[in-house]
């Protein structure tokens, strides 16, 4: 099918929705508005060679058929498919791995060795419990092969965290913070203002959306996914997969009623905190951090998972993200109450973050 045959379909089409679209009810606009746009797509695939497209042999006349008049030429249609070249398995790992992080910053794995090493010392006064047999096995089989440098790189990789160099010729995903706090800024905002709109307009009905603010949401969303995955790839999933069951191991551990016992302890988090206090130089924002960790992996495992069609029905789009929206909401609170997060601009010039420079800077980009 041809250059005229596609153009004749638009026109149609474009006469029918402008026909029929004004004596719809409002409750069945949505629905002819999403068969439409499917029926469309699909009558321009078609339009384009009906699945036998016109080669470059045919196009300077060297096919059976001669030289052919571009009229007759098949229409070249070319299936977008940059957003969805993406491993999901990579970016999965990497929602873990941000919750790995977290933990690391509250000092999870430093206390567990403070603990390991009072324990061969002599100086923790447990003997014959669970948490002294969790230590033993700790000390004797050393479950964790990737040390604390190795994780940093990964971390460094994947998130530009830490100061640990990144090894020479790796993928470094500069701009991830700007971009998370920039996604997490439009995602909150988005249902803020759905929440007062349906309070303003006296229901949840709204004949009529907003489409911006979507729009940034799924575009902050897409160069997410694209950078994550982009820096992921090596051993990434195999250090998340093997530190994260470390992890909930010696979490455990710390939660054994003997460990507890030796530090008058009543959570495990409480042994953290004291031995943070006693032998790594001050505790770590253990509230804030632990609301990070949930909310952020929620947030990233939403983006490996959603595909951001700019196609999707809005109110699918409210359903899947209703509960985001609460992360989101909780990871700011946290993150304002962190050491790099108590300077947190508002969420129009947070935006501006996902170029990764100064604010000076990026409104000249913006204006330029």
């Amino acid at each position: 099918m041809a250059y005229e045959n596609v153009e004749v379909i638009k026109r149609l089409f474009q006469r029918l929705f402008r026909d029929e679209f004004p004596n719809l009810a409002p409750a069945e606009r949505q629905a002819f508005e999403a068969q439409l746009e499917g029926r469309i797509e699909g009558l321009l695939r078609g339009a384009a060679g009906d699945g036998k497209p016109t080669d470059f042999a045919g196009i300077i006349g060297l096919g059976p058929e001669g030289v052919q008049p571009f009229e007759d030429i098949n229409y070249p249609r070319i299936k977008p498919d940059f957003d969805d070249s993406v491993i999901p398995t990579q970016l999965h790992a990497v929602a873990e791995l941000y919750y790995i992080w977290q933990h690391e910053q509250m000092k999870i794995f430093q206390v567990i060795d403070v603990l390991r090493r009072l324990f061969q010392l002599g100086q923790l006064r447990i003997q014959r419990g669970p948490g002294a047999r969790g230590l033993y096995i700790l000390e004797k089989w050393k479950p964790l092969r990737y040390s604390r440098r190795d994780r940093m790189i990964a971390y460094r990789r994947a998130f530009n965290y830490g100061t640990t160099p990144a090894p020479a010729g790796a993928v470094v995903n500069n701009n991830f913070h700007f971009q998370l706090v920039a996604f997490m800024s439009a995602f909150a905002q988005y249902f803020r203002d759905l929440m007062i709109s349906e309070v303003i307009k006296g229901g949840v009905a709204l004949s009529e959306r907003p489409f911006g603010s979507a729009a940034t949401i799924q575009r902050l969303g897409l160069d997410l996914r694209y950078a994550l995955d982009r820096a992921s790839y090596g051993n990434i999933l195999a250090l998340t997969t093997e530190t994260g069951q470390y992890l909930r191991e010696i979490l455990e551990l710390l939660d054994t009623p003997d460990i507890k016992r030796s530090f008058d302890a009543n959570t495990k988090w409480d042994v953290v905190e004291q031995v943070s206090q006693r032998h790594l130089g001050g505790q770590a924002e253990l509230s804030q951090r632990a609301k990070m960790a949930e909310s952020g992996r929620r947030a990233l495992e939403y983006i490996a998972a959603n595909d951001f069609s700019t196609t999707l029905d809005i109110s699918v789009f409210h359903a899947e993200g209703k509960a985001l929206a609460q992360h989101a909401e909780a990871w700011i609170a946290a993150y304002r109450m962190t050491a790099e997060g108590r300077r947190f601009p508002g969420v129009e010039r947070q935006l501006r973050w996902a170029l990764g420079v100064g604010e000076r800077t990026a409104r000249q980009r913006l204006t330029a």
